[in-house]
């Protein structure tokens, strides 16, 4: 009887923290919907949009992603866990981290925020945070109407 109301236990318990793991996981909906949402910031408000997309505890950093903001000359304009990416200059040649096939990921991004569509999914290979082998990640690139940036968030598969 003992063992039996520990196996139930043990069940109850696995299936009730797989549940958080996943309430805490960004969704595809959501990255559109937070992207979306800092476009329409950016075309009422640049300056206040770009502090904001910035912060580490603003508005578009929700669950375990984030929305980054890109110019089309390939210059990152607010990051909110990496603000030294905004004094980099070009990303262009960032690759991600794919052993067989590197991709330049900001190049893909360019892509799709110039498409006819101006929005899009890129796929490629990064790591988790605190990890080191990287793991296939998603991330939906939104043009800015009107101007010549885009934003982007992304979850991991």
């Amino acid at each position: 009887m003992k063992k039996g109301i520990v196996v139930v236990l043990a069940i109850f318990l696995c299936v009730s923290l797989a549940g958080v793991a996943m309430a805490q996981s960004a969704t595809k909906a959501e990255c559109i919907a937070k992207c979306h949402e800092a476009a329409e910031m950016l075309q009422k408000n640049k300056d206040a949009a770009i502090a904001e997309i910035g912060k580490k505890d603003g508005q578009f950093v929700w669950k375990d992603t984030y929305v980054f903001l890109v110019d089309f000359k390939g210059n990152m304009l607010a990051h909110p866990f990496k603000p030294e990416l905004t004094k980099k200059g070009c990303l262009f040649e960032v690759t991600d981290k794919n052993p067989n096939k590197p991709k330049k990921i900001f190049v893909e991004f360019d892509k799709v925020a110039k498409s006819p569509k101006g929005e899009g999914w890129v796929q490629y290979m990064w790591p988790k945070p605190g990890e080191k082998k990287p793991s296939r990640k998603e991330t939906y690139i939104y043009r800015v109407p009107g101007m010549d940036m885009y934003v982007g968030a992304g979850v991991y598969k």
